[in-house]
């Protein structure tokens, strides 16, 4: 099966970030990629950002790499050294472990559409966002001191 048919794969906006942290993702709408194709070695979502949307809270994973390849639209690349605009035909790459906050934001009036593909050991993967308080691991969103919110991670 090398094609997969994008419109007979589930999209959702679903998210678990807490709240206030979830609104600024309510407009980014995925699909995962790699459990239709049978791919157990590597993550890879099709993603599509509304106007206004974000593709996350600004974060890095410390164990996988992220590879972002824009296929339509145009967006923001929020990063700890700053903005860049990206556009249709752009790769983006953060090695895991790599301490860069980073994101997409959509600030045209059209949707920005990308391939997210990552690898590693997601089942394991540690992160940290770089603007709010919280932290990720494999058992749930955390606060920085620690404590536990109240809402369910999804992989």
């Amino acid at each position: 099966m090398p094609k997969l048919d994008l419109d007979a794969i589930e999209q959702t906006n679903a998210t678990g970030y807490p709240a206030p942290f979830a609104a600024a993702v309510r407009g980014r709408w995925w699909r995962r990629l790699a459990p239709v194709a049978g791919l157990t070695n590597m993550g890879a979502s099709h993603v599509v950002l509304e106007p206004g949307a974000w593709s996350s809270q600004r974060h890095w994973h410390k164990g996988l790499d992220e590879l972002v390849v824009v296929l339509a639209g145009e967006a923001v690349l929020v990063e700890d050294g700053g903005e860049t605009p990206v556009r249709a035909g752009d790769v983006l790459a953060w090695p895991a472990g790599e301490p860069n906050g980073h994101h997409l934001q959509n600030r045209s009036d059209q949707p920005f559409v990308y391939a997210a593909i990552s690898a590693g050991d997601a089942a394991s993967d540690e992160g940290v966002y770089s603007d709010i308080d919280m932290t990720f691991s494999p058992e749930g969103y955390f606060r920085k001191d620690g404590t536990r919110y109240d809402t369910e991670r999804l992989a």
